[in-house]
């Protein structure tokens, strides 16, 4: 892992983590939404906010409580807060380590299957917390804020309580600025991620925050000034408190699926060949991970976030893992209608029908792609006298049907296939135009404060890129593979045929 911080440790989404949850959607990722549940009255306004000037800040600027990202000091006076507070003696100490800046150590060999951890509930924070300002609290809670965004405002609230928190040795502890591109300038991240998917989830997300935070704001915080102060209460915190979100919480499969901040345990970096993950264990009262692999003692024990690819890491917890190590690494990769067939409006309707449209994104995975990737490519290429196949087709791309209707049309193999091709080498020209310093990219200013900053925004989307171009480079010679053993079997097809033809006219 390229820049993991020991601030990021579970799953970011709006949702559960992908081992607690039904299997998604092959279609496509789904993008984290700040959106309020129906029950409320909120709403986001995330276009209209994303030009909003708080996003235009100066990404230096910074939140006045926390810690540096790498502090130790903050770290161990978090670890005597927990152990006065009733959390039992742990096996792991925190140090500085190789991968993560900050993570948890073996202190004694470790089994494989091994109970570790043990943070009573009692030290878990969940939108149950009490909260120290009870009116402040009381107020949230008469709006029936989601968990999200009334955690993001708990974590604000107390945090501006300092000393007077009964969390403060916690938010000391936090980042001062999280690894996330909620911190990324739009200018940074249309410079850096023009070739990578990323880019469009990151502006949304983003879009996201600024809309929550106005939405909270204008519904709730203007109308109660004496208790929430902009000082307080302003973009530039929300950013904070939803990047510590995005990286720390964790949903908890034994409390009901509660969404929580774990302290202690966020100190455990990620490995994306490790499948541990926390939960509540009802036998030892305490929130738990079971190890997959045992561990010697000094040796740095890792935890999964969760099934991500590269991007999703990059876009919630900063960091890319090393190259060729993500065996959940994958790509979105865009595929559209032409505009110019004769049966488009036929097809497009199709689509419609079934919740798609003109343009999708399927995952593109080192090992492959999904079926309904293939059947979007058979609807593209299919002919007009194939009218009466789009509805099944659009069906099998949608990943809708329970009955997972067949997706073979023989007679389309090579054109679809031709046509997924000529999609990868489309986008491997632009990830090799940005990789190589394309002319007409915008160049974001260096002073000698960012200029630690901008190098590693840049490395950090170097290696995405490379990491995501890597998949499209597999792919592409799958399909060229594939495409020149079906070409090759139809001219030995009609060669053979040739030679029965001349015997028999012989």
């Amino acid at each position: 892992m390229t820049s993991t911080t020991t601030a990021t440790t579970l799953h970011p989404q709006f949702r559960p983590p992908p081992h607690t949850r039904a299997p998604r959607r092959l279609r496509s990722y789904s993008l984290p939404c700040t959106s309020y549940s129906a029950r409320t009255r909120f709403s986001v306004h995330a276009a209209a906010a994303s030009t909003s000037a708080p996003a235009q800040r100066e990404a230096g600027s910074s939140v006045p409580w926390g810690c540096e990202i790498e502090s130790l000091e903050s770290a161990a006076s978090l670890e005597r807060w927990l152990t006065a507070s009733g959390l039992p003696e742990q096996r792991m100490a925190l140090q500085r380590v190789d991968v993560g800046e900050r993570g948890l150590v073996a202190l004694t060999n470790v089994r494989n299957g091994e109970k570790l951890l043990f943070v009573p509930p009692s030290l878990v924070i969940s939108a149950d917390s009490e909260w120290s300002n009870r009116e402040v609290g009381d107020v949230m809670k008469s709006y029936s804020v989601p968990d999200w965004p009334l955690l993001a405002t708990y974590l604000i609230s107390e945090a501006s309580l300092e000393g007077s928190s009964r969390w403060s040795s916690y938010i000391d502890a936090l980042p001062r600025q999280p690894y996330s591109l909620l911190y990324w300038t739009r200018t940074e991240i249309d410079a850096y991620l023009v070739a990578s998917p990323i880019r469009e989830r990151a502006i949304s997300r983003i879009g996201d925050v600024i809309g929550t935070y106005n939405d909270l704001r204008d519904r709730i915080f203007s109308k109660h000034p004496e208790l929430f102060p902009e000082e307080v209460y302003n973009m530039e915190n929300f950013r904070w408190s939803f990047g510590i979100l995005f990286s720390r919480l964790v949903r908890l499969p034994s409390m009901d699926g509660k969404v929580a901040l774990v302290p202690w345990a966020d100190m455990l970096n990620h490995n994306p060949e490790v499948d541990a993950f926390l939960d509540f264990d009802k036998s030892s009262q305490g929130i738990v991970f079971t190890t997959d692999r045992s561990y010697q003692p000094g040796e740095q024990v890792f935890i999964s976030y969760g099934k991500k690819s590269s991007g999703e890491l990059l876009l919630s917890y900063g960091f890319v893992p090393k190259e060729g190590t993500n065996p959940n690494d994958s790509v979105e990769f865009s595929v559209s209608l032409n505009k110019s067939d004769d049966c488009y409006r036929e097809k497009l309707q199709a689509l419609k029908r079934h919740g798609l449209s003109e343009s999708e994104s399927f995952p593109l995975r080192v090992t492959g792609w999904p079926v309904e990737l293939m059947a979007y490519a058979f609807l593209v290429v299919s002919p007009p006298d194939m009218i009466q196949r789009f509805e099944e087709m659009a069906v099998a791309a949608s990943n809708k049907s329970s009955s997972k209707p067949a997706v073979n049309y023989p007679e389309l193999d090579e054109q679809a296939l031709q046509f997924i091709l000529d999609c990868c080498e489309s986008n491997i020209t632009k990830y090799t135009k940005y990789l190589e310093g394309a002319k007409g990219s915008p160049q974001v200013s260096i002073n000698s404060k960012q200029a630690n900053r901008t190098l590693l925004l840049k490395q950090l989307a170097r290696d995405l890129c490379i990491s995501e171009r890597r998949i499209l480079y597999r792919a592409q010679y799958i399909l060229r593979r594939r495409l020149r053993d079906m070409r090759a079997g139809g001219e030995l097809k009609a060669l053979s045929l040739f030679s029965g033809l001349r015997k028999f006219f012989k």
